[in-house]
């Protein structure tokens, strides 16, 4: 069925189907759906505390086989999802969950033969979503500041391909220093001051780029929008975040899951103006007190104090023209 040349086949593709072969990761699921993930080696056993089976057994075997144990213990055998791997994956710095990874991949338009900078490697969760969506042609080039971190990254990305990625390349250091990539397509900040990139960030990004960051606090989203907003190099920033809850299907008991994936962090994407144009002004007017004396937001002004607001007095209570309209 695959006459394709082997040159021609996308890293890790081999790696991900046909029949199980030495070197594959293989997810083995028991009864009580408890995973667990094993790299298949001739001659090695897998041990559990009811007994034992040989790799050999899977080798040469298709996916969804079960393997049984010499204490009687049945194993649904698969190779894992990557979302199964960067859940298990060893970890340096915390990983980007599946869910974001996803809507980073979605939101932020990452297409093959796409030119992307990441910045805050981390443990290559992200890496790996990013590598897949470019393909051997695009390039994803990460930027670490944690030397640490970034070996564990490179790690798990050769794990998941099943080789060195073509398209990847690693930099240790901080991007705002050390960004020296130009008409690149797409930005990726997983980190704590995307703010202090931003800069960077819109020398290289080509017009209509997008930049896309994963904060995990309040006050991040907050600094990061208002930083891109009073920038004026890009569009109006677009923020949010998703949960995930599950649901516990069982013939006509139909309830949500006791358990859910909440907060992880927020999203923010914007994309790049051309150069010279003036973005166009918001036309929501903040509400009153949106912005503080101290508000420490990169080039942001204050709402109250740059023109008076027509429906505030200046002790705080509403004019009379409000005053009528909701009185009665």
């Amino acid at each position: 069925m695959d006459s394709t040349p082997t040159s021609t086949v996308p890293t890790g593709a081999e790696h991900r189907r046909g029949l199980f072969k030495a070197g594959d990761q293989v997810q083995l699921t028991d009864a009580k759906g408890r995973m667990s993930t094993i790299t298949l080696q001739q001659g090695k056993q897998y041990h559990t505390h009811k007994g034992a089976f040989d790799h050999d057994e899977l080798i040469g075997s298709p996916e969804g086989v079960v393997v049984k144990t010499t204490g009687g213990n049945e194993y649904l055998a698969l190779r894992p999802l990557l979302s199964d791997f960067v859940l298990s994956m060893p970890r340096g710095a915390a990983v980007v969950y599946p869910k974001d990874a996803g809507q980073i991949v979605q939101m932020a338009d990452i297409f093959p033969g796409a030119r992307v900078v990441e910045a805050g490697v981390g443990s290559g969760a992200l890496t790996c979503s990013l590598l897949r969506a470019v393909g051997d042609t695009g390039m994803v080039h990460s930027y670490e500041r944690r030397e640490e971190f970034a070996e564990i990254a490179a790690k798990n990305v050769r794990s998941f391909f099943g080789a060195e990625h073509p398209a990847w390349e690693l930099t240790i250091g901080d991007l705002a220093e050390k960004l020296a990539d130009d008409e690149v397509d797409r930005v990726v900040l997983d980190m704590l001051a995307p703010w202090d990139c931003v800069d960077a960030v819109a020398k290289a990004l080509v017009p209509g780029g997008v930049i896309c960051c994963y904060v995990a606090t309040t006050t991040q989203l907050s600094r990061t929008v208002e930083t891109l907003r009073a920038h004026g190099a890009f569009t109006e920033p677009q923020p949010w975040e998703s949960m995930v809850r599950g649901w516990h299907v069982e013939g006509l008991a139909v309830r949500p899951d006791h358990r859910m994936i909440g907060h992880t962090g927020f999203l923010v994407t914007a994309r790049r103006l051309a150069d010279g144009v003036t973005p166009p002004v918001r036309r929501r007017r903040p509400s009153k007190g949106a912005y503080a004396a101290d508000y420490l937001a990169e080039g942001a002004s204050p709402a109250d104090g740059t023109a008076p607001d027509p429906e505030f007095n200046e002790d705080g209570t509403v004019t009379s023209s409000v005053a009528r309209r909701v009185l009665p």
